[in-house]
Order: C-alpha cells, then structure tokens, then sequence
C-alpha cells in the first residue's frame, strides 16, 4: 500500500550501514519544476549547497559510517534530466554519497527493475510510485525477503558495471 514519501524520510536518518538508490527515470518533475533546473536549462551550472539538509546528513550519517550509494540510468544522449543530475552530483559526493552512472542499454542487458527504489542495510526496499508525468505519488514499504532479495541483485549486478558519475559527466559535457 503506497503511503507518502514524507513517512519514510526517518529512514535515511536511521539506517545502520547502508542506503542505496536505483534511478531509473529519465527526469523527475521535482527537478524540473525547480529554480536550479531552470538555470541549467539556461547554461548555470548547479551551485554547490553545502547546507541542504539532504547533503547535512549525508555528512552526519558518513561520519557514523553509513553509505549511501547510488545508480542512475542514463539513456544515450542522456535527457536534459539526466544531464542535470549528473550535474548536481558533484554536492552529493562532496557530501559523501557515491553516484555511479549505467547506460540505459546495459540495465536492460542486465534484466534491472524498471522502478525507482531506496534499499536500506539490504533489509527494507523503499519502491517508488511515479506517475506518468514523472510525479512521484507516493512509495511502498516491502520487507517481503523475495522482493529485497531482488532489489538486493539488481544493485549488485548494477553497481560494478556503473561508472563514477563525474567521468561520464565529463564525457558528456564536452559533447554538448
């Protein structure tokens, strides 16, 4: 049963060692909607914000020695909302979260979920519900030890073949 994503948040607080993201969107209107996407849009790079709370806790859960990771899917040519996120990233890593990039045709190859999800401590899969205008309308909770199972094999098929986000970004920023 989908509930609000507010109802989940306590989780990226109270994890024990890990917090890993899958990304399988080709935007998401959060970003879109924003100040910051709108300024990409017109050549601003995202500036770093040191003080987001996502990026303070990051730091705060990193010095306890959680991780969080992440895997985004990236067509070729990535979309301008997939440009944005690798944009962005650099203020995640510097907060401390590592985001690694697939390309969307290695994911199919690999047989990944077509969903968005958060997987913590390899026990609890947070799915997204995301509409089809890229709204996210809310997420389900599945402790079922089949789907984190699975949720557990797509990351580990994904994450070695994903490339630092800032090699590709590169890559692509040169191109465009």
């Amino acid at each position: 049963m989908p509930v609000p994503f507010e109802e989940i948040t306590h989780l990226f607080s109270e994890f024990e060692h890990t917090a890993f993201r899958l990304e399988t969107r080709r935007g998401y209107a959060s970003d879109q909607q924003g100040a910051r996407f709108q300024a990409f849009m017109r050549g601003i790079d995202p500036a770093p914000e040191p003080d987001n709370p996502w990026h303070v806790n990051v730091r705060e859960r990193a010095a306890l020695g959680g991780r969080f990771s992440r895997v985004r899917i990236i067509d070729e040519p990535p979309t301008d909302g997939q440009r944005f996120l690798m944009a962005s990233a650099t203020a995640n890593a510097a907060a401390g979260e590592d985001i690694r990039v697939l390309a969307r045709s290695q994911a199919v190859c690999l047989e990944l979920p077509e969903y968005d999800f958060w997987l913590f401590d390899s026990r609890l899969l947070v799915r997204f519900d995301i509409d089809d205008r890229d709204i996210t309308t809310g997420v389900e909770v599945v402790e079922d030890p089949a789907d984190v199972l699975a949720a557990c094999r797509a990351r580990d098929r994904a994450w070695p073949l994903a490339a630092p986000t800032a090699e590709i970004w590169a890559r692509v920023r040169s191109s465009v």
